[in-house]
């Protein structure tokens, strides 16, 4: 299944900021064995989004990231702002259309550069465009599962705290979420330790890849840890949570919260306990960390759920970040032929 890595933040606005976020993705993908032209094209699709974020909103950020399915490999770029958003998505993608005096070609050009797009855009509430290049699109398999996740450091930090994995298989998923005590280099240390009892046994349902992070956990911070296990065969989902970390189920016909203990992990956990709800085709499941306010509501987002699980967390991510904690939000739901 497709391995997100850890994200990059460029605040853009002004055109040294377009600048320096081109040269980080341009890095990135020389480093991942992009050829000339590929690492020209991801350029250009940096250049294109970041740019048409100082024209329209005057701020926003571009988040960068190495993806990987096997040993092919390929970027995931997040374009974020609060802006004027777009009245009308298609008709901003053909080439001539500019409501700036330009040539209106950006939007046009990324849609045919990109490997794959999707994008979400409000009026007045600002835009996410999401695009994916890879170093060679023809070799990539298929996935059963699409998962999204913004992951980030508090502002005054380098180290992100949080942590998150997922690893699944076609009728199977398990993501984890863990937010280590304070933040910087020892918080993240702790969440990784949870991290890695779900990658020592990927098979273990959840109350027991949280007695196995807790033993793993002692003499560290601790964290709050939350376990999620679908299967897709029983149509069920397993969850065990201990702090506060939010789960919530959404589906066409209803949002379900999904229910953590009070503890630490590592430190102060007395009681796990799995909860088993059922999983439906349409299910979407949102697990952040409380570095994001739990006020939020998707069914504020006209169509949001359509729209991909890298784009829901990208809006989620930008709208409910409370600024005073580091701040991880991850969406998957299942891929449907």
């Amino acid at each position: 299944m497709m391995v997100l890595g850890t994200q990059s933040c460029h605040n853009v606005g002004e055109l040294s900021e377009v600048s320096s976020a081109r040269r980080a993705g341009v890095e990135m993908s020389r480093k991942l064995g992009f050829d000339d032209v590929r690492s020209g094209e991801l350029a250009i699709i940096i250049t294109e989004a970041a740019t048409n974020i100082g024209k329209h909103a005057k701020s926003g950020q571009i988040y960068l990231r190495a993806i990987s399915e096997g040993d092919k490999h390929g970027i995931e770029v997040l374009a974020v702002d609060s802006g004027p958003g777009m009245r009308d998505i298609e008709i901003n993608f053909i080439d001539g259309n500019s409501s700036t005096g330009t040539s209106g070609t950006g939007l046009g050009a990324i849609k045919r550069l990109a490997h794959f797009m999707d994008i979400y855009s409000e009026h007045d509430k600002g835009t996410v465009l999401l695009m994916i290049l890879w170093a060679d699109p023809e070799i990539i398999s298929e996935n059963f599962w699409e998962i999204g996740n913004m992951c980030l450091p508090i502002p005054s930090e380098t180290v992100c705290g949080d942590s998150w994995i997922a690893v699944g298989s076609e009728n199977g998923l398990s993501v984890l979420v863990a937010d280590g005590l304070g933040h910087g280099q020892g918080a993240a240390e702790a969440s990784l330790l949870a991290v890695k009892a779900l990658q020592d046994d990927p098979a273990l349902f959840p109350a027991r890849v949280m007695q196995n992070s807790h033993l793993l956990m002692r003499g560290s911070r601790g964290a709050a840890v939350a376990v999620a296990r679908i299967d897709a065969i029983a149509n069920e989902l397993r969850y065990c949570g201990i702090g506060n970390i939010a789960g919530c189920i959404c589906s066409q016909k209803s949002r379900q919260h999904l229910i953590s203990h009070n503890g630490i992990v590592g430190n102060n956990m007395r009681k796990t306990q799995e909860f088993l709800h059922k999983w439906t085709d349409d299910s979407i499941v949102i697990m952040h960390s409380d570095g994001i306010g739990t006020k939020w509501s998707i069914e504020h987002y006209p169509e949001l759920e359509n729209r991909h699980s890298s784009v829901i967390a990208a809006v989620l991510h930008r709208d409910f970040t409370r600024g005073r904690d580091d701040a991880t939000i991850v969406v998957f739901k299942r891929i449907l032929n």
